[in-house]
């Protein structure tokens, strides 16, 4: 049974999404502010993390900051829920480190959605010898032989980003991200989003 952590600070919300979670076979962990869930992420080390981002102690862009800056916490896949659903604030979370931003409310269908697909792009990713680092798109520059832009473009893409988040993180278009993504199948003679992520992690972990 999968762990999901709310870290909510409405106790109706936190309710809700609890009860909505255990129905579908999920075990929730609560927590009402930032600071009680960060001390709760790092004990119990949850599958994923639902996180609000207003809110008393310690705000969800910090929790996500120190997750992100913790070894047994950096790879946990971690969903913002919040009302604030204006871009600068989705780029600011997913520059962070955020798998995905959902606002409030949102529909349970594409809740579990999110869900699911987090989990199990987690257990995909979950290579042993992979040990990426996403902190520069320079070395995909320097091996791959991408141009700045597209290079940035695959970091992002490799980390699980669609192409709308990308271009959200960006500022560019949908449409250029699409255009980058055919460069980049062109340039590494690939045909598929896995096969360009895969060789952009290998990459990304030192490897030739």
């Amino acid at each position: 049974m999968k762990t999901i952590l709310i870290i909510e600070d409405e106790p109706e919300m936190r309710r809700n999404l609890a009860t909505i979670l255990r129905l579908e076979k999920y075990n929730p962990l609560t927590a009402e502010n930032g600071r009680e869930g960060l001390e709760m992420a790092m004990k119990e080390t949850p599958d994923l993390i639902l996180c609000d981002v207003m809110m008393p102690e310690l705000d969800g862009y910090g929790v996500l900051r120190e997750l992100r800056a913790t070894s047994a916490t950096e790879a946990t896949p971690f969903i913002f829920l919040t009302a604030r659903g204006e871009k600068p604030d989705v780029r600011a979370g997913m520059n962070l480190g955020a798998d995905d931003y959902l606002t409030k409310p949102v529909a349970k269908s594409d809740l579990l959605s999110a869900i699911r697909t987090r989990i199990e792009r987690a257990r995909q990713t979950a290579v042993p010898e992979f040990k990426p680092d996403f902190t520069s798109p320079l070395p995909l520059e320097k091996e791959l032989g991408l141009t700045p832009r597209v290079a940035e473009s695959l970091l992002w893409l490799a980390q699980g980003k669609t192409n709308g988040d990308i271009a959200t993180i960006l500022g560019i278009s949908e449409a250029t991200v699409k255009k980058h993504v055919l460069d980049i199948f062109e340039k590494l003679g690939v045909e598929t989003r896995t096969a360009a992520c895969l060789r952009a992690l290998e990459v990304l972990s030192g490897g030739d």
